[in-house]
């Protein structure tokens, strides 16, 4: 009963004994994943109208369906791509359904790490912000093609994305985030943006991370993107 440009069409299923399968249209073109993290700088362009429509997709889920949809694992890898590159989200149907009643899910920690929200380790009511804090991460690989978290090769230490990120933003630094992409670094008006648009959407507080109708009318330049704060008060970082 959902249906979206911006989500995998659900084709056919079988529920009989012990067979269970789902049947879902081919994206030709594979993940999300493998589109950023590849050999080769993916189009700056075509990652800004995935980043869109993905939002959309979310948006979808959260407010358009007749029952709400929490995702609660959005990452590249459940991003799939059509034959002409359009960005649809996948996996939707096997999320935890949640009536508009329901503040809390009952289930353990869902998701993975680097896009889990913080809410999932501190007891607190799961709701359709956890899909915004996964999507503000998600955001920031789609902006610099970086995994959310890495290991360099030299001294195998871990870099968090959503610290560097807020680091380069902070230092008025961006051009690092994409230093090898010069038709990024050419449009810093709106690479400045998607930044602040992520950083909203990763606020450790879910109260003041912005609907996916928010973040969509931000996104395409509905509405102004006030500064963000900083998004991990806790750590030292700020």
């Amino acid at each position: 009963m959902t249906h979206h440009k911006n989500l995998v069409r659900l084709i056919g299923l079988c529920d009989e004994g012990p067979d269970k399968l789902l049947v879902y249209e081919l994206m030709c073109n594979g993940t999300l994943a493998s589109f950023l993290f590849g050999s080769s700088m993916p189009d700056w362009k075509m990652r800004t109208q995935m980043a869109f429509g993905i939002a959309r997709g979310l948006m979808y889920l959260h407010e358009e369906c007749s029952t709400q949809i929490i995702h609660c694992d959005i990452k590249p890898q459940n991003v799939l791509l059509d034959d002409s590159f359009t960005a649809r989200i996948s996996d939707f149907g096997l999320a935890k359904l949640l009536m508009s009643d329901q503040t809390r899910t009952l289930t353990a920690i869902r998701g993975t790490k680097g896009y889990v929200a913080p809410e999932w380790f501190r007891n607190k009511p799961i709701t359709a912000k956890v899909d915004v804090y996964s999507y503000g991460v998600m955001l920031l690989e789609i902006i610099s093609c970086r995994k959310c978290i890495d290991f360099q090769t030299e001294n195998e230490e871990e870099t968090i994305l959503i610290d560097w990120a807020y680091d380069c933003y902070r230092g008025h630094r961006l051009d690092k985030l994409v230093e090898n992409d010069d038709d990024a670094r050419s449009d810093m008006r709106r690479l400045e943006k998607l930044v602040m648009v992520a950083i909203w959407c990763i606020q450790e507080d879910p109260s003041l991370r912005p609907s996916m109708r928010n973040v969509t009318q931000m996104l395409e330049g509905v509405v102004e993107v006030p500064m963000p704060p900083c998004p991990f008060p806790s750590k030292s970082i700020c």
